[in-house]
């Protein structure tokens, strides 16, 4: 497990590396956002973000996502996986902002969690993003970079590497790491082709010290 200062010298590299990073989600108010991600549990940003200004334009409200027929709403987003439960989700959401918040999306996470789609990575990049709340948003290239690093165990689960993160990292740091690490995951230590030749971080990394041992490079110690 890497130590301390080995973890703020991993922090501060990714900031170097990813000084710009935030949310790459297109969305103009909480409520966009939180439909937003929940269309991008298992899709890319990309691809949601293909589909959404057309979406938005067409639903403006909860009241809009309400009226409209399950068939069409499926329609409009079937290009992203998992259209038919994401588009029932998407209207029990919306009904329930209108029963329960005044229309509008709650900001504490306990409250988002009740909401239809949204699980606890969801309501902590809305709290993050939207309220602008610390929170660390565990998703696949977190979860994978912070592994990778020995920051947590590979054994851990999504919500142990989340509590993990909160203890290492400074609660002022919170939203700011969530961003760079996805950053760092999704465009350098990539899943299948991971950058680790090039990776300024790859001395500390168990992983990458692998891969290339396994291509005949070995690291110094």
């Amino acid at each position: 497990m890497l130590t301390k200062t080995q973890i703020k010298e991993v922090l501060s590299t990714m900031a170097e590396m990813f000084p710009e990073a935030e949310c790459e989600l297109t969305h103009a108010n909480p409520f966009e956002l939180t439909i937003a991600v929940v269309l991008s549990a298992q899709a890319t940003d990309a691809l949601v973000n293909k589909v959404t200004p057309k979406l938005f334009e067409k639903y403006r409200n909860p009241d809009d996502f309400v009226q409209v027929p399950l068939e069409e709403l499926e329609q409009d987003i079937k290009s992203i996986g998992l259209f038919r439960s994401k588009a029932k989700n998407i209207k029990k959401l919306a009904q329930s902002l209108l029963d329960n918040y005044d229309g509008e999306v709650p900001r504490e996470r306990d409250e988002l969690i009740k909401l239809a789609g949204v699980g606890r990575k969801t309501a902590n990049v809305v709290a993050s993003v939207a309220f602008d709340e610390p929170a660390i948003a565990v998703d696949t290239h977190v979860e994978r970079v912070s592994k990778r690093l020995a920051i947590c165990r590979w054994k851990d689960s999504v919500l142990e590497v989340e509590k993990t993160l909160m203890r290492k990292v400074p609660k002022e740091e919170w939203s700011v790491t969530h961003h760079r690490m996805i950053f760092f995951g999704r465009y350098h230590c990539k899943s299948q082709s991971p950058k680790c030749r090039e990776c300024p971080l790859v001395s500390m990394c168990r992983e990458g010290k692998k891969r290339l041992k396994k291509q005949g490079i070995i690291m110094p110690t």
